[in-house]
């Protein structure tokens, strides 16, 4: 018997396998390769997971593939949301600190500057109506007492003058409104009616001015509802007897809710925001306000963190808030998020609760801040505003504090550089990018043209397809589109009635530039963007390699075990 056959047969075998585990070998080391020299793969899992360490991405990728075993959040992000076409750029101030008048208006022209549409202010109870109900006379520092209002009016003259929004945040009840024996200053008032009666002296005061509020800041966050359990049924109180009151002064008035913060904790200082969210919708909050307010920081993982569970708290949270909206028939209400920000603060164990707000560089800092805009303005169409947390405080006492280094400017207006690239992206190429899901045609588009016959407008989209949207337009009107410079197609958009018309349904996935002009846009409020392109399956794909890789390099190193054995 001739038994070279099979020896040449298992020499092959051998030879073959010994190839294949080379090559699985080689995959997996230009894999590592790639996430220590930050490649391609290393870029992809960044825009998935928010992380920056190569550990912590394949982990975090781990993590986002889990998540599709779940239920992922409703968000429906083609319906039409009221209150989200509008300037997302904003930013938190605290001008009533601001002593002198010259550096008051500095810091607005500054965030003008920068290209910010918005600034969220407190107008303070315990500063408008010091002493007592009724008393807007301010005697802290002389007897003779000056107006209370003197400040708060030139900051809204000076909003005015350089073009910007006012979100007025109400809250910081003053001594005599609180219950006896109250000590945290944040406890809420005795007699919410007192809370009200002021939201609606400062609506009077500013009617026509200010069209935003929000009432109260955090309410399921200690120490902002006192030293007390936390309640949803009780705020619900407040939000509602004033989001009566400020109606009643002017019904077009926007009121927004104060922003829940962030927290898995049921201790009762704290209150889940799923929980307390659902809470107030059962207490009847629906019907109480215009906006839902959230805080929106990152803490420990970036602007692309795409990883959604309920327990998990990163930047892209609210999708879990939004979809209890829409469970509770709010569907039509955006989200706006009251502070957002990744904390630069040094490393430095002496500073109080060094990373409570996670820690990230200066330059990361810098990079992530436009791209948390960038994001929200292409994947969620419900966002409204996000203001920045925050722009400046009046003087370096605070560099103990943690949440100090969030600042934008320093207190002798140096300009940090998260603001020099929010400027940089705010007031770059216009209008911003725009991703799946029904956006409004005003603040994501830019006019290029206009006459007689018309004015176009010009979208920038990320997607493979795009509807125009109307709603009750007084007359047919006449409209043409173009993509990418390409030949104008005609449009057929009916007078009346509400629905959206398909403009282009086969383009090449990617961004897009697209121009439509129409004779009249009354009633065409919106464009609905779709993307049936690659990167939605990609997730998927790059698994499907690194599992395959790593299922055959274990099963050739047992191929190769036994026939060694043999």
């Amino acid at each position: 018997m001739n038994d070279t056959a099979p020896q040449t047969l298992f020499g092959f075998r051998l030879r073959t396998l010994a190839v294949l585990i080379v090559v699985a070998l080689v995959a997996l080391a230009a894999l590592a390769l790639d996430l220590l020299s930050e490649g391609l793969v290393y870029d992809y899992l960044w825009q998935v997971t928010g992380e920056t360490r190569p550990a912590s991405q394949v982990l975090g990728f781990g993590q986002y593939l889990a998540g599709f075993t779940r239920d992922q959040p409703e968000t429906q992000p083609y319906a039409r949301v009221e209150n989200a076409d509008v300037n997302p750029f904003g930013v938190n101030t605290f001008l009533e600190q601001e002593v002198e008048l010259e550096k008051r208006e500095r810091q607005v022209q500054m965030i003008a500057d920068a290209g910010f549409g918005w600034i969220r202010q407190q107008f303070r109870w315990d500063d408008i109506e010091i002493h007592a109900k009724g008393d807007f006379t301010d005697r802290r520092n002389d007897p003779a007492g000056i107006s209370a209002w003197d400040k708060y009016d030139h900051i809204v003259g000076l909003a005015e003058e350089y073009g910007l929004n006012i979100l007025a945040r109400l809250s910081d009840p003053p001594a005599w409104s609180q219950p006896e024996g109250t000590t945290n200053p944040y406890t809420p008032p005795a007699n919410y009616d007192d809370f009200a009666d002021y939201a609606r002296t400062v609506a009077e005061r500013y009617r026509g001015r200010i069209h935003y509020y929000q009432v109260w800041n955090e309410p399921n966050l200690y120490p902002e509802w006192g030293d007390q359990t936390v309640n949803a049924e009780a705020y619900t109180d407040l939000l509602c007897r004033t989001y009566a009151a400020l109606k009643a002064v002017d019904p077009e008035i926007v009121v927004i809710t104060g922003a829940l913060g962030p927290t898995i904790d049921l201790s009762g200082r704290n209150a889940y925001d799923l929980l307390y969210l659902q809470r107030m919708y059962q207490a009847g909050a629906g019907a109480c306000f215009d906006v839902l307010s959230v805080q929106g920081y990152g803490l420990w993982s970036g602007p692309t963190d795409h990883r959604l569970r309920q327990t998990t708290i990163n930047y892209p949270r609210h999708l879990w808030l939004r979809d209890m909206m829409i469970a509770n028939g709010d569907a039509h209400k955006p989200i706006w998020i009251s502070e957002a920000g990744w904390n630069p603060v040094p490393d430095d164990p002496s500073i109080a609760n060094q990373t409570y707000y996670g820690q990230v560089t200066p330059e990361q800092a810098a990079e992530w801040a436009p791209l948390a805009y960038a994001r929200a303005i292409e994947d969620w169409p419900w966002i409204g505003v996000i203001t920045w947390w925050y722009f400046k405080r009046a003087d370096e006492s605070e560099m103990n504090q943690s949440w100090y280094y969030f600042r934008l400017v320093e207190p002798d207006f140096t300009p940090t550089p998260v603001y020099d690239a929010l400027k940089t992206y705010m007031t770059g190429a216009q209008p911003k990018t725009i991703g799946a899901g029904r956006h409004g045609t005003q603040h994501h588009s830019t006019v290029i043209a206009a006459d007689s016959g018309g004015e176009t407008r010009l979208f920038r989209i990320s997607g493979t397809g795009l509807d125009l949207c109307y709603d009750d337009p007084p007359a047919p009107p006449q409209v043409f589109a173009a993509a990418d410079g390409g030949p104008e197609i005609t449009l057929d958009v009916p007078g009346g009635g509400s629905g959206c018309v398909p403009v282009f349904d086969d383009l090449a996935p990617g961004k897009h530039t697209i121009t439509i002009t129409a004779s009249d846009w009354a009633g065409l409020d919106g464009v609905a963007v779709f993307d049936f392109g690659l990167r939605h399956r990609l997730p998927w794909i790059l698994a499907g390699i690194i599992a395959g890789l790593g299922v055959l390099a274990v099963l050739l190193a047992a191929i190769a075990s036994r026939l060694r054995r043999a």
